[in-house]
């Protein structure tokens, strides 16, 4: 018998509860303060901007002019110091030197939309079929096979980088850029299949066998009942496991670190995010811009598939 908590309770698990969702929020909230902060506003801890700036978003996505060859406030400073020779200031002049297409964000987010889209669309696809023969069909081994397909995740990929990189190599394929892009297609399925194999399996287990019977009666063949029987009454499970698949896919960054370093028009969000740490074009305001629309596409996948999300996780965790 449920006993009701009481008010105490109530209150230590409300704060217990914020305080959870601050420490969750508060890089993300740090992130889009900055980003909306002029350069005199950097060193202002308070989240709030003394005035907001969109020029970072402006430049991003087009829409407004580069200002590269701005110099801040406390280098011109630094410029007027008579004991600065003149080797010295134009080093530092050359640090704040306008250069065309600085951070082009639409060419790496459509580069990054691309790849993850057609590397969850593929396992998706394999994942449909693959799972169906788990979940319906008998044939020797399937027991074993089914329970071994996770064994890739016991593996970190840092491990697995330098053998997939070596065997690129050795095939041809990291000799160019279509070959980078197409191992680095091949490995985002090989991670993702795995657990959209065993999600769709469970998933594919709760629809009754009856109405394939029944189906198979009317003269279906076995694909026949996947695309008429199984898919339309597996839609949530599809949208979570699409959803995964893109979001693994979208964040990875380790193995495009290595088959993408040396094509930077290909690169992708995360290492070109990475690239731009680095660079003389680093200035934190389109730091944070970039990587606060690095993570809309993520929230909209949530925010469109929630319902989704919700139904077919607690379903598809169902075991056998």
């Amino acid at each position: 018998m449920n006993r009701k908590r009481s008010l105490l309770q109530n209150i230590l698990l409300t704060l217990a509860i914020l305080t959870v969702l601050f420490f969750c929020l508060f890089p993300f909230i740090q992130i889009l303060s900055t980003s909306l902060k002029h350069q005199f506003d950097w060193g202002n801890p308070s989240l709030i901007p003394v005035k907001f700036n969109l020029q970072a978003y402006k430049e991003l996505l087009g829409f407004g002019e580069s200002t590269e060859g701005q110099i801040p406030e406390m280098v011109k400073k630094l410029l007027n110091n008579p004991l600065i020779t003149k080797e010295q200031r134009e080093k530092i002049l050359s640090k704040y030197q306008s250069t065309s297409d600085v951070f082009p964000f639409p060419r790496f987010f459509l580069n990054t939309f691309l790849l993850s889209a057609s590397a969850a669309s593929v396992s998706l696809a394999l994942a449909v079929f693959g799972a169906y023969a788990f979940s319906r069909l008998r044939f020797g081994g399937r027991t074993i096979i089914q329970r071994s397909i996770l064994f890739v995740y016991m593996v970190g990929g840092v491990l697995l980088m330098v053998p997939l990189y070596q065997m690129s190599v050795k095939v041809g394929l990291a000799k160019t850029v279509w070959g980078s892009l197409l191992s680095l297609l091949l490995i985002y399925i090989i991670q993702t299949l795995p657990v959209s194999l065993y999600m769709l399996g469970n998933y594919f287990r709760t629809i009754p066998y009856s109405i394939e019977e029944a189906a198979t009666t009317d003269g279906c063949s076995r694909i026949e009942s996947i695309f008429i029987i199984i898919i339309p009454l597996s839609v949530p499970m599809l949208v979570t496991v699409f959803v995964y698949c893109f979001i693994i896919a979208w964040n990875e960054f380790l193995f495009a670190s290595v088959f993408l370093k040396q094509y930077h028009n290909f690169h992708t969000l995360p290492l070109a995010i990475q690239s731009l740490f680095v660079s003389k074009n680093a200035i934190w305001d389109r730091i944070m811009a970039a990587s606060m629309l690095t993570l809309v596409p993520v929230v909209i996948c949530f925010l469109f598939a929630m319902r989704n999300l919700s139904g077919g996780l607690a379903e598809g965790g169902v075991k056998e």
